[in-house]
């Protein structure tokens, strides 16, 4: 039996306030949760056509449930499955994102971004304190540390 893994895919957590998730309209049940007030779920208007849970293509929600987008397929996964399933990109600094570029454009592996002995003082600390971190970002993608 053969494993695979999972590419990085688009997740966002909805909470109830959205009125739009990936570019699609959301819309509120008309059965109201009597201890939050709230609608009890909420369904998605994909391609035009409000979608329910009568239909087996349909999108429907609940706030708290992960909306995931993948090639143009949108799936809705309970926020339990999703923490259990998931893990969040590694976020790096844009010297690391630099020198990950660097090395993939230079055809070097892993090891040899590992072991190159031309490393910054900067990157060589990094290295010696993020190695898993670095490790992942390089072999599953990563997201860019934002400016502060």
């Amino acid at each position: 039996m053969k494993f695979y893994r999972k590419q990085p895919l688009e997740a966002e957590k909805f909470d109830g306030s959205q009125k739009l998730v990936f570019g699609y309209s959301v819309i509120p049940s008309g059965l109201i949760d009597a201890i939050t007030e709230k609608p009890a779920y909420y369904s998605m208007l994909v391609d035009d056509v409000c979608q329910d849970s009568d239909d087996d293509t349909g999108v429907v929600l609940e706030a708290g449930d992960w909306v995931v987008k993948e090639a143009d397929e949108i799936e809705v996964i309970a926020d339990d499955v999703f923490e259990k399933t998931y893990a969040e990109l590694p976020v790096i600094p844009y010297y690391v994102n630099d020198y990950i570029n660097h090395m993939k454009l230079s055809y070097r592996d892993i090891w040899d971004a590992m072991h190159y002995p031309f490393r910054s003082d900067k990157m060589d600390k990094y290295m010696e304190d993020n190695s898993e971190t670095f490790a992942r970002a390089w072999l599953d993608g990563y997201q860019v540390e934002e400016d502060k």
